[in-house]
């Protein structure tokens, strides 16, 4: 990732007649792409224009509409937003289809069926944002890792397990109000066993641990952090700013609150390491707890580790015109947008795929719907393996059920039972096809 170009400073009209020339255009700019100038230099201005009057024309409408929010930067300068018109239809788009109110196939969202979703997109979440910040193993084996409860072997895999443990603590912490001993044990969770000084774990970073977020491949600094000193009061300002209720003015959007926590986490870089996962378990806390409880069930990372760069020019960009956090806003608004989106067709193919099964596995005896699920997969995967501690982590139940779960279906003749190592697992049956076949009514 590369340093975007600098912004020219915008110049001000002179003449009423220049402002009648250029307020049209600025007003225009406004209803469409919100463009860095790293990307419109390259675009054709309107005619009469170069490029950096048209610059100028876009930055004086956008500056009058322009709200602070209590984020300071390194000169002490305000960041700031404005809704746009894309803005403010993806919040109500959000609002309609992730927030509170919103009703979900029955087959996804009953106390049977929701845990199986909640735990795998746990599992998506805490693979992906850890694979963010470097962690090298591969979706596959980290899921394997998760549900068989096998240690983690290296950085990599403690990385993912530590996010996947402090995600699942979600549900407990949106009961409490954000301090700074939340953010420490936050980040005590997604970072113990990573460091190579322990110590730098649960605690701000110090005036010998400054960073400099650079480009690795050139050395050129990309962000420079605020100073240890100023790490304290910073953080109790984001708390304050997190706590604060929907009757404080100026009005700040649930959403944008949570986006705006990400980014600013992120910007205070105020641990060793592990700030971008502490940055996004933030965001995912205040959207559970303003009631948004589709997140429980939604990862933003998957899409955020697919465009890596996209994710941190969207921080540059705002950095580098005026403390402008539209550009941050816009791009974690594409982000949660896929992952709804995502969310939906995932429970409209499970709803299909549960009302097949059930119908199809009628006559095999009083299954449960874990057990339906296990004979769903065995059939569309052959030689998958599964184990009472696997079935037990999927589903987020007792080890008794899970072992009942399983001998129940060897008893059916579905599975067969083999000695492994000190403990068994269980497997297809080389003819389960032929007896569903068999057993399943006409």
């Amino acid at each position: 990732m590369r340093m975007p170009a600098t912004p020219p400073k915008p110049s001000l009209p002179t003449s009423d007649e220049e402002w009648s020339r250029i307020y049209p255009v600025g007003k225009e700019a406004l209803s469409g792409p919100y463009f860095h100038w790293d990307e419109l230099r390259h675009r054709t201005p309107p005619p009469g224009f170069s490029a950096e009057q048209w610059w100028s024309a876009i930055k004086l409408a956008r500056t009058g509409q322009y709200q602070d929010v209590p984020l300071l930067d390194l000169k002490g300068r305000h960041f700031q937003y404005y809704a746009t018109d894309e803005i403010l239809a993806t919040l109500h788009d959000i609002d309609m289809r992730a927030g509170g109110t919103v009703a979900m196939p029955e087959q996804v969202t009953n106390s049977e069926t929701r845990e199986q979703y909640y735990v795998s997109s746990l599992m998506d979440e805490a693979i992906t944002s850890s694979q963010l910040e470097g962690a090298a193993t591969t979706r596959e084996i980290a899921r394997q890792m998760l549900r068989t409860n096998r240690p983690p072997r290296d950085k990599g895999e403690r990385m993912i397990l530590n996010n996947y443990l402090t995600m699942r603590k979600l549900a407990d912490w949106k009961q409490q109000p954000l301090t700074p001993d939340l953010v420490f044990e936050i980040h005590r969770l997604i970072t113990v066993d990573t460091f190579d000084d322990p110590s730098a774990v649960g605690r701000f970073r110090t005036e010998q641990e400054l960073i400099c977020v650079e480009n690795v491949e050139t050395g050129e600094s990309l962000h420079t952090p605020p100073v240890a000193s100023e790490l304290p009061k910073r953080m109790e300002a984001l708390c304050a700013f997190a706590n604060a209720d929907e009757s404080q003015r100026p009005f700040i959007h649930p959403v944008l609150r949570a986006i705006l926590l990400h980014f600013w986490l992120a910007y205070d870089h105020p641990f060793k390491d592990g700030n971008g996962r502490t940055a996004r378990v933030l965001f995912y806390w205040f959207m559970l707890r303003r009631g948004y409880w589709m997140f429980q069930f939604i990862s933003i990372s998957q899409f955020l580790v697919k465009a890596p760069a996209q994710y941190g020019k969207a921080f540059l960009y705002t950095e580098t015109d005026d403390n402008d956090l539209n550009y941050f806003i816009l791009h974690q608004m594409g982000v949660i947008r896929k992952a709804v989106d995502e969310l939906h067709r995932y429970t409209e193919r499970k709803s299909t795929e549960l009302s097949q099964l059930s119908s199809n596995l009628r006559g095999v005896g009083e299954l449960n719907h874990r057990q339906e699920a296990i004979l769903n997969r065995a059939v569309r995967h052959p030689g998958t393996i599964f184990t009472i501690e696997s079935h037990k982590r999927s589903h987020d139940i007792a080890y008794a059920t899970a072992r009942s779960d399983l001998l129940v279906l060897e008893n059916l003749g579905m599975l067969t039972k083999r000695k492994r190592g000190k403990g068994f697992v269980f497997e297809a049956a080389l003819d389960l096809h032929a007896r569903l076949k068999e057993t399943i009514k006409p």
